[in-house]
């Protein structure tokens, strides 16, 4: 799995206890806490990671463009490709001349509001814990060179090169993600599979077990492998 924009893997631990309750190995390739985070460098990083053995890719909301940059490649190992609540470019109705001034100075939103954005009414003690301790562990500059990337990354033509199948889960009451952005997903991967969720756009912590059952039952329906 890819984290979010933490990508730390904090916030995965109780989608991946899901996943692992359920009968499936899974876990977290985190991203690195410094240097460039731009999509092409990290895949650069993360293409060695991956395991040689027949795996499944997860890929979650910021991590969604990095993971069609890694499966439109040459990855032997890879048998499906799952995004959440993810995009294909820029997932908020700014500009990419916008991430200039993002990249350097722009504040992280206070706690309670980013909860309010990314939880809605399923934020609870516990997930605004959660969501405190990841973004502690990554220093602010990496957060928001990671929040300009999302404004110009578009890896829309690397779409059709996923020879995979691909399952897309999306949020019902996803309050960061443009609309457009959603439903263009949906138009460039017409041979997906989509399932919306009732849940906010973090889905695999507010709603962690609901969606592993959905992911699970996905996998374990892969065409067997030779």
């Amino acid at each position: 799995m890819l984290p979010g924009l933490d990508g730390t893997g904090r916030l995965s631990v109780p989608f991946l206890g899901a996943l692992r309750a359920g009968g499936l190995d899974a876990r977290v390739l985190a991203l690195p806490s410094a240097g460039a985070q731009d999509y092409r460098t990290l895949a650069e990083v993360v293409r060695p990671q991956l395991p040689a053995q027949p795996f499944v890719l997860v890929a979650e909301s910021f991590a969604g463009p990095l993971a069609v940059e890694l499966a439109a490649g040459l990855l032997p190992g890879l048998r499906g490709l799952v995004l959440c609540t993810t995009f294909a470019q820029r997932p908020v109705p700014l500009p990419p001349s916008a991430a200039m001034a993002l990249a350097p100075a722009w504040p992280m939103p206070p706690l309670p509001l980013l909860a309010r954005l990314l939880l809605g009414r399923w934020r609870t003690g516990e997930h605004m814990s959660m969501l405190r301790d990841a973004l502690a562990q990554v220093p602010a500059t990496t957060l928001r060179q990671r929040a300009a990337a999302t404004l110009q990354v578009d890896v829309r033509a690397l779409l059709p090169q996923i020879a995979v199948p691909t399952l897309c889960l999306q949020a019902g009451h996803d309050h960061l993600l443009w609309p457009p952005s959603v439903a263009e997903l949906q138009t460039l991967l017409p041979d997906a599979r989509h399932v919306v969720l009732e849940g906010p756009h973090l889905l695999l912590q507010a709603c962690a077990e609901p969606a592993a059952a959905v992911v699970a039952g996905w996998v374990r329906a892969l065409p067997a492998t030779g």
